[in-house]
């Protein structure tokens, strides 16, 4: 087990793991190659060519994942091209690139152990449970729980066996180190095989143990190219009296989830936990990838902002389209 004692240690993993979030160029030989997918939006080299072909083209792409829901929360499938509008600093984009695919995810399973979730805890290991029986056989799954601090108790593995024997063997104590947990979750998606990459949250309050700042926190996640899914456990309303902690926790929840393009769920009934998971295993099998190429500024080094609406048929009720909020530009 790992256990991080100080943003100090956050800091210096991420130095040595973090690399550019450059637009990169390849050669290929003899291989026909996809774009690289990454959550940020940034691509490789777009490579075709048949058994005696080299074929090198350099790409500047930004590929955007989107998740669209109804109202009711539920995955939109058959979406076309035509259905999507893209602007990158509000300056609308034309969508060169457009797929709809079920790609290997690897997830990050961010498990909130303190002791506030003990009368939860069962039915947040079904929550996962859930979401395990509806996995790829090319996913992988990495478990961190966190009371007082935060710990990695299995590093990435195919067999969701492994995650289910850990969650096993969870008792719920002591304070809530959320942010800690986050940075390291975010960490550990550096040593992930699949392209996408998720973090998913179950938790009940906020933080009122990290060392690392919420400020810390946002910028890391802004440099990532992971998607964080939230889903926040909050008592029934006749007897909620939130405090300033839990408020700030739901915010913070929500504010990380809708930057990486991500979502928080939010719910009231500890019941309705298995079935909010399998929803967020549902939509991410369904995600779109808008593909653009942006303007002159390229590699300025800065953070560029995305917005993507969808349209709608006369008549359909109203689409929910998640997706990342912008993406930071490497510099030359």
């Amino acid at each position: 087990m790992k256990r991080i004692r100080s943003c100090f240690l956050f800091a210096i993993i991420a130095i040595l793991l973090t690399g550019s979030l450059a637009w990169r160029s390849s050669a290929v030989t003899g291989t026909t190659q996809e774009p690289t997918i990454r959550a940020d939006g940034a691509a490789g080299a777009v490579s075709t060519g048949g058994p005696n072909a080299t074929i090198r083209v350099t790409s500047d792409l930004v590929l955007i994942p989107v998740m669209v829901t109804d109202r009711n929360d539920r995955a939109i499938a058959g979406l076309e091209r035509g259905h999507f509008r893209l602007w990158e600093d509000k300056t609308e984009q034309a969508i060169t690139h457009f797929a709809a695919e079920d790609a290997p995810v690897s997830v990050v399973f961010a498990f909130d152990v303190s002791g506030s979730m003990a009368r939860r805890l069962r039915l947040a290991r079904e929550a996962v449970d859930q979401f395990l029986k509806g996995a790829n056989p090319a996913d992988e799954f990495a478990l961190v729980t966190f009371s007082d601090a935060p710990e990695l108790l299995q590093g990435f593995t195919s067999d969701p066996e492994d995650i289910r024997k850990e969650m096993l063997l969870l008792a719920a104590r002591g304070r809530t180190a959320l942010v800690d947990a986050i940075m390291l979750s975010v960490n550990e998606t550096r040593q992930a095989k699949n392209k996408r990459k998720v973090i998913l949250i179950v938790s009940d309050g906020g933080d009122n143990n990290s060392r690392c700042s919420v400020r810390e926190l946002k910028a890391r996640v802004r440099e990532s190219d992971v998607q964080i899914y939230s889903i926040g456990i909050e008592d029934m309303l006749w007897m909620r009296t939130p405090t300033a902690e839990q408020m700030e926790g739901a915010a913070l929840l929500s504010d990380v989830a809708s930057q990486t393009g991500g979502r928080l769920y939010e719910i009231d009934n500890p019941n309705d936990l298995p079935d909010t998971a399998a929803k967020i295993g549902i939509a991410l099998r369904n995600q779109y990838v808008l593909g653009y190429v942006p303007g002159a500024h390229k590699h300025d080094g800065k953070y560029h902002r995305v917005q993507v609406k969808v349209l709608r048929a006369q008549g359909q009720p109203p689409y929910r389209a998640s997706f990342r909020a912008g993406y930071i530009a490497p510099s030359n």
